[in-house]
């Protein structure tokens, strides 16, 4: 284990810009996609398969058309050989199902829409499914949001196959069709090794970049803006997020609700010497700080002014050694052990992951976890989500950003296609070397603007963690 030194000191943070350009997905990656899933579906024995979204689980839904249900449900159903169909709700029909670029057929099922709206006008379901392409014999693949049997590690429990989050009616239903009982799909989309969203384009990886400069540019309006008596929803409002989709509820806690982990902001008022957490994701992009409301030493608790020497130092020497190892080819158990080999005392109460693939929603899979044998890919994007929690007075100590992994090809292309967006990532890059010490092969991709930077005294932000001696 390399003996990495690191130091709290000055440094400047750059201002690296709000994105002017902002990519899209194009009419024509949204055909190749939904083309290669059926693919896949078709070598694994599929006839056909049904998409179900909902507001919480809509990232599959969205990668296939760009669509994703508002105020209630939705399914799309891919048939070979027909145009995929989209079934949706009231709140959905006349207009707002309009917006993907892909050609869709589209059914009425009003059983998908809220509570009290009308429901006089669809078929039953079993017929909506049977006008979309489904067939009696028909083999059918269910994708919702989560699959079982393996990754980490093989369940032990009867047929996982069978088991799909998607609401027990709609099961029923495909069954009443096919006479077949439906099989979870999901892991095509959601599988950490070769899953359809483990592995970004170019231009998706663009728009995660445009997320990651939005998000973290709305941190950092907080993090400066931090100022004791103030509530938590007044520090959050500096935000200032630009109305991008959130990818998960907003956090923002301090003093005891620091413990509650994932709370939301509340009307607490923070006080000097308190631990504080915020944390904002939207769509394709999440960041993450911890650390307390203080200028200096002085000002911790008296019992835990060591904050910095015990937990914010070796938690940031084992993130400079994740940052430097990561690459095309790990592993994903060597993730894990490098950040468990330094943070493996009991104290840190780390816990049993080291980052995750990220995509529009905060989370698609973990490919660090012990002994794990996948490898990271070019195109992948991850989260650099290292949680040591003690569960005591020093709370935590946390930099979770966005960053991507693209090998030379994907690199030109990033650079000729979307040369704003390269250039902040090449800024990031120099930063991360230059003010903080720390060395990124060629193929790491940072793709925020707060990457890496680790300030434990959150009333002086200019002061943060950096390698010492580089």
């Amino acid at each position: 284990m390399e003996n990495i030194r690191v130091e709290l000191a000055e440094i400047t943070l750059p201002a690296f810009g709000e994105p002017a350009v902002e990519p899209a997905i194009t009419r024509t990656e949204y055909e190749d996609r939904l083309r290669t899933l059926m693919d896949r579906a078709a070598a694994r024995g599929l006839d056909a398969l049904l998409v179900y979204s909902d507001r919480e689980h809509s990232a599959n839904l969205v990668f296939l058309t760009g669509f994703d249900p508002r105020f209630e449900e939705a399914c799309l159903v891919v048939c070979p050989g027909a145009t995929p169909t989209l079934i949706v709700g009231n709140e959905c029909w006349e207009t707002y199902a309009n917006i993907s670029p892909v050609p869709l057929e589209r059914r009425l099922y009003q059983h998908f829409s809220l509570l009290g709206q009308d429901r006089s006008q669809s078929e039953p379901l079993s017929q909506v499914l049977r006008s979309c392409g489904i067939r009696q014999g028909h083999h059918v693949g269910v994708i919702d949001w989560k699959y079982f049997g393996s990754d980490p590690e093989p369940q032990p429990e009867l047929q996982p196959e069978l088991w799909i989050c998607a609401p027990a009616y709609l099961v029923e239903a495909i069954r009443s069709v096919t006479g077949l009982p439906p099989v979870n799909a999901t892991d095509l989309l959601m599988n950490p090794r070769d899953g359809l969203r483990a592995i970004n384009s170019v231009d998706q990886l663009a728009c995660m970049e445009y997320a990651g400069a939005t998000v973290t540019n709305a941190m950092r309006r907080v993090m400066w803006g931090l100022a004791p008596g103030m509530s938590e929803y007044e520090a959050m409002q500096q935000a200032c997020v630009n109305g991008m989709p959130p990818s998960m509820h907003p956090v923002l806690m301090s003093g005891p609700r620091v413990a509650l982990g994932l709370a939301s902001p509340s009307g607490r008022r923070m006080q000097v010497g308190e631990p504080v957490m915020l944390s904002i994701g939207v769509w394709g992009a999440l960041s993450t700080r911890l650390g307390f409301l203080v200028r200096e030493r002085a000002q911790l608790p008296p019992g835990i002014r060591d904050y910095v020497e015990r937990l914010v130092q070796p938690y940031f020497a084992a993130a400079v050694e994740w940052y430097e190892l990561l690459g095309i080819g790990v592993r994903g158990g060597e993730l894990y052990d490098v950040v468990h080999r330094r943070l493996g005392d009991p104290f840190f109460g780390l816990m049993p992951f080291a980052g995750h693939l990220i995509h529009l929603d905060e989370w698609v899979h973990c490919p660090t976890y012990p002994g794990s044998k996948v490898e990271m890919r070019s195109g992948m994007a991850l989260n650099a989500d290292i949680i040591p929690a003690t569960g005591g007075p020093y709370a935590s100590s946390l930099i979770e950003d966005t960053l991507a992994l693209a090998d030379e090809p994907l690199r030109e292309a990033m650079a000729a296609r979307w040369p704003e967006a390269w250039s902040r990532i090449q800024a990031r890059r120099a930063f991360m070397r230059e003010e903080l010490g720390i060395r990124l092969k060629p193929e790491v991709l940072p793709l925020s603007n707060l990457s890496a930077y680790l300030p434990p005294y959150l009333l002086n932000p200019g002061l943060g963690m950096r390698v010492a001696g580089r």
